[in-house]
């Protein structure tokens, strides 16, 4: 049995089957690539969902890690620590919110938003006490907990995990009509993602997202908008939701927040939303701790000081410019919008997961959803001679699998 199997076997015995891994094991990573315990090398396209926008092991970031955890790591919430109010503060400045609460994973993030806007709901609105509604959109991903699955519209994430919380309203993403529809006396707010990314890569049309904004504000709904993948540059812009000049009422960050190092994460939102956090109402035992912040802080300066987000903007441009030329018959459309790229195929050709499967022989890190769709959301330090690699993996993938359609047809 090879290296490889070993791992693998070993974790198919004693780890839970909720995921289905791709059949390498990866042992260490620098920059924009990750080497297997074979040694093989491959140019990472995904970067962890967005959790890698920093690229593997960046230097800054593993220096504070390190000096950090040497001197002081994890302590209770119920004492301040000198890392927290500079990572708060640079947080709220860079994406003009007013406060902000922090946790650990993307859909704690979500859920703190979710009872800050039903509490919002009834302490400031004045909707009557458990009957204020969410909206939520149709395809939508913001996690796993039981709340998040219940406003699922994808049936494996709900099945089996029954009965849900009530209070959430489904509407088609990108419709601004079923939007203001959808609202009534008893609506607390709007949670939208402002690209779809587990959906597919979906980007609404323009001006869906100012539409939505206009709409909440004349009705007094908030709108919440789940940046945890979009946000911290990937899309070029700090925010996904700042390409059409929405400030959200309030905002989730994750994934890149921990700079590919710690789970870190946060609901940032505008005073009258937070302020109805009163003590005793949420909390998280490692939210906030002077390791996560400190990295954290780190990581927002890095994306600045290093010009990450232009970057994201350039290259983003360059990579979906490259991809729509593209002539093979798989492709049935590209989509994105800085770098985050989906490319959706055509599976009477091949399946997503083949296709992932036959770039990783080639040396090139992606993954399908839905089977239709083949992300490539590299970290956003990757330059355009990496991108042409990956360009030209992509096209001889293509090539083959045209190849083998057109030799069985």
């Amino acid at each position: 049995m090879s290296i490889t199997d070993q791992y693998i076997s070993l974790e198919k015995k004693y780890c839970a089957h909720n995921y289905d891994p791709f059949p390498i094991v990866l042992d260490h990573g620098e920059g924009v690539y990750l080497w297997d315990v074979k040694g093989n090398k491959y140019l990472d396209m995904m970067s962890a969902y967005s959790a890698v926008s920093h690229g593997h092991k960046h230097p800054r970031l593993l220096s504070v890690l390190q000096k950090q955890a040497s001197k002081l790591a994890i302590i209770s919430r119920g004492y301040h620590n000198d890392c927290l109010p500079r990572f708060i503060q640079r947080a709220c400045e860079l994406t003009k919110m007013d406060m902000a609460l922090p946790m650990n994973t993307g859909v704690e993030a979500v859920e703190t938003a979710l009872k800050a806007a039903r509490k919002w709901g009834y302490e400031v609105k004045g909707i009557p006490e458990n009957v204020a509604e969410i909206i939520v959109c149709e395809n939508n991903f913001h996690g796993r907990t039981i709340a998040v699955v219940s406003f699922s519209s994808e049936e494996q994430y709900r099945k089996g995990f029954g009965p849900f919380p009530k209070g959430f309203v489904q509407i088609p993403f990108g419709d601004n009509a079923a939007l203001k529809a959808a609202i009534n006396k008893n609506t607390a707010a709007f949670l939208v993602e402002p690209i779809q990314g587990e959906g597919g890569i979906v980007v609404p049309a323009e001006g869906y997202l100012a539409k939505c904004a206009e709409i909440c504000k004349q009705h007094n709904v908030l709108m919440l908008c789940d940046e945890i993948q979009t946000g911290l540059g990937r899309t070029g812009k700090m925010l996904a939701s700042w390409h059409e000049g929405v400030t959200p009422d309030g905002i989730m960050l994750g994934k890149a927040l921990g700079g590919g190092l710690l789970p870190v994460s946060m609901f940032l939102a505008k005073k009258d939303v937070m302020n109805v956090y009163t003590p005793g109402d949420h909390g998280s035992t490692f939210g906030g701790n002077p390791l996560a912040a400190a990295v954290g802080f780190e990581a927002l300066n890095v994306i600045v000081e290093e010009r990450l987000i232009e970057r994201a903007a350039e290259l983003g441009e360059y990579l979906l410019t490259k991809l729509r030329q593209l002539t093979s018959p798989i492709v049935k459309s590209v989509r994105g919008k800085g770098l985050l790229t989906g490319i959706e195929i055509d599976t009477q050709y091949v399946s997503g997961r083949e296709f992932c499967n036959a770039l990783i022989a080639r040396g090139v890190l992606s993954k399908e959803t839905h089977e239709t769709v083949i992300r490539l959301a590299p970290p956003l330090i990757i330059t355009k001679e990496q991108i042409e690699f990956a360009l030209v993996v992509i096209r001889e993938t293509l090539k083959d699998f045209e190849l083998r359609y057109q030799r069985s047809a």
